[in-house]
């Protein structure tokens, strides 16, 4: 079973909560979570992911996150992952996602 995805916008700034199991199942959900605020139209804007309610992340999960960094301008996006679980934090960390992100 996989989990939910809320999204709040605001004029600057798109948060996307992650509840429950973060994996492959979720791919539309998340993609659509992001898709209509990124692009070169959008560019400048910052992205939140909370992970505050997020029990498990996979390898797809981190590939999501990956392609949402392309899509929202790659070196030059402005997107922040907050409220990780130790767990899921070391998981980010081996994959070296400290360095593509800001992690809090």
């Amino acid at each position: 079973m996989s989990g939910t995805i809320h999204v709040s916008r605001s004029d600057k700034e798109t948060v996307i909560g992650v509840k429950g199991r973060f994996n492959f199942e979720m791919h539309s959900q998340f993609r659509a979570a992001y898709q209509s605020d990124s692009g070169e139209d959008n560019q400048g804007r910052r992205f939140v992911i909370d992970l505050a309610g997020t029990e498990y992340i996979d390898s797809s999960a981190l590939g999501m996150l990956l392609l949402l960094r392309e899509e929202a301008g790659a070196n030059e996006s402005d997107i922040e992952i907050i409220n990780t679980r130790p767990e899921i934090r070391k998981i980010l960390e081996t994959a070296n996602f400290q360095r593509l992100f800001k992690i809090a």
